[in-house]
């Protein structure tokens, strides 16, 4: 996933975050090409003055000379509006006192002071100044305010200003000044980004911003245009990453996407990658992000069908077949679409996308420079399970279950042979865990039911329900091979079907009812049947 931490990046070659308050660039880009931190920058600008331990005497004459010059500005520019030639010298002492203020990034202890002064409503009100290099000076001051390395060990009075700037609709402002960046200079490509990087910090310290900014504002269709562009720089990495953020944890951002076209959005970024890999791992990663926020886009049933309308099966397909990096990432964005949605299973079998899977359900999975036993090749193989598990849940008759059944019957009964062979693995791996978990320690002393079964989980114990899922399934299809071939393979391990219907009956026993009752009772009623044919 997409990481919680603020990464610093170069903008295009301007190191971002060395834009000072007026706008003006340290120049060139940082040495290793990723943007100093703001701790960085304020030991390189210990001489200017710009960063000095403070008290709060001096914060209170500091924000004094910010609103007098300020006051001196809103009063020249009322005075010669049409002169701008006689104003510019008050916007320059404006613009030296927001420089002044980075001082309280080095100070964060005295934010409640900066708030219980007054002064966040005045330092907002700049971001929609006509001189827009007043705007990026401020957006610089408050990415340096909100910065983790700043207020990582300050969580209270970090709390303080942002809900200080929330309540003065810093989120409104911030994303106002966005759509006046058009990123055609170097300077507004920073400010992008620390834009950015203050509503991701802002989600750090609160994480309801993160529904907030999307409810309250553009943020959303401002970052999916982002997205859009074809071209790869740091502001789209950026832009990717802060959305696979805002999508992770909430349901109601999720359907904004989908309502704003952005599913079909997300499946034109990444059909880019189709028949091409990308160039840098920055590329990479961004790719990454962008199936991070399709796995979460399509979590809401609504999105699903989005998805199917959209073809974004054929085109995960696709990509698949190209045995491009993405190979992992299109599995998985299947998984997720293919979830309890018949649409999309049934979808899946008419473009003839059971060949690709079950090529990868027998262990022939493109994963360059991987071995079988690295976690990259796991994942994939759990996610083909797991999309076979979903295609026999939806699939309940007529064509296309047989065609999913015959599977099982081709070359042998091999792929039953296959299942046996993943669920034997899966179970001893849980078997172990739970030997581990009944021994006596310290640490598992503490722990309780739930926890241990979340460790088996952790485990494999869910790759291992779903693999007994799928026995059950095709034992209930009353297929006679199929059926002396399971058991065939059960008493060559001395195992019998009662071992499978543990795993089934636990399976049944924890589904959760998150989804409704109603969802809970349907899912344990369609494996009680299922226990109840073996």
């Amino acid at each position: 996933m997409a990481s919680q931490g603020k990464r610093k990046r170069d903008t295009d070659g301007v190191a971002n975050g060395a834009v000072l308050a007026n706008g003006s660039g340290t120049g060139g880009p940082h040495p290793d090409n990723v943007a100093p931190s703001k701790v960085d920058l304020q030991a390189m600008e210990a001489s200017a003055d710009i960063v000095e331990v403070i008290d709060v005497r001096r914060l209170k004459k500091l924000v004094l000379g910010f609103e007098r010059k300020l006051r001196d500005n809103l009063e020249a520019r009322m005075k010669f509006f049409d002169q701008p030639e006689k104003f510019m010298e008050s916007e320059m002492d404006l613009d030296e006192e927001v420089k002044k203020l980075h001082a309280l990034a080095a100070n964060p202890d005295l934010y409640p002071e900066l708030v219980r002064l007054g002064s966040v409503p005045s330092i907002l009100g700049l971001l929609g100044h006509d001189n827009t290099d007043i705007a990026m000076s401020v957006v610089t001051l408050l990415s340096d305010l909100t910065d983790e390395d700043v207020i990582g060990e300050s969580d209270e009075p970090a709390l303080v200003l942002v809900d200080a700037l929330i309540e003065n609709n810093a989120l409104e402002l911030l994303v106002q000044n966005l759509g006046r960046m058009d990123e055609v200079d170097s300077d507004e490509a920073a400010c992008v980004f620390n834009t950015l990087s203050i509503i991701e910090n802002m989600t750090e310290v609160k994480p309801a911003v993160a529904e907030l900014v999307c409810e309250r504002t553009k943020f959303l269709r401002w970052i999916l245009n982002r997205i859009k562009l074809r071209e790869f720089d740091s502001n789209k990495f950026y832009a990717s990453e802060i959305l696979a953020i805002l999508l992770q944890n909430s349901e109601a951002n999720q359907k904004r996407v989908g309502q704003l076209n952005g599913v079909d959005t997300l499946l034109q970024a990444v059909a880019f990658y189709k028949s091409r890999d990308p160039k840098t791992s920055e590329e990479e990663e961004m790719l990454e992000n962008l199936f991070n926020s399709l796995c979460s886009v399509v979590m809401p049933m609504e999105n699903k069908d989005r998805f199917v309308k959209a073809e974004g099966v054929e085109l995960m397909i696709i990509i698949m077949k190209q045995k491009r990096l993405a190979y992992g990432s299109a599995m998985k964005a299947l998984d997720f679409a293919m979830t309890r949605c018949s649409a999309a299973c049934e979808r899946f079998v008419d473009v003839l996308g059971l060949k690709t899977l079950f090529a990868a359900f027998m262990g022939k999975i493109p994963v360059k420079g991987k071995n079988r036993g690295d976690r990259n090749y796991e994942e994939i193989e759990e996610r083909v399970i797991s999309i076979t598990s979903s295609l026999f849940g939806s699939l309940t008759r007529g064509s296309r279950r047989e065609r999913l059944l015959n599977k099982f019957m081709e070359n042998e009964f091999e792929k039953v042979d296959r299942l046996m062979e993943l669920y034997l693995r899966y179970s001893d791996r849980v078997k172990a865990e739970s030997k581990r978990l009944d021994e006596p320690d310290d640490d598992d002393d503490q722990m309780d039911d739930d926890e241990k079964y979340l460790a088996k989980l952790e485990a494999g114990l869910y790759t291992l329900q779903l693999l007994a899922l799928i026995l059950a399934h095709i034992w209930a299809s009353e297929n006679v091979g199929i059926r002396e071939r399971i058991g065939l393979l059960l008493k060559q391990r001395r195992l019998s079907r009662e071992d499978i219907k543990v795993v089934l009956q636990e399976y049944h026993d924890n589904i959760g009812d998150t989804e409704g009752l109603e969802e809970r009772d349907k899912r344990r009623g369609k494996i009680q049947r299922l226990l109840s044919s073996m």
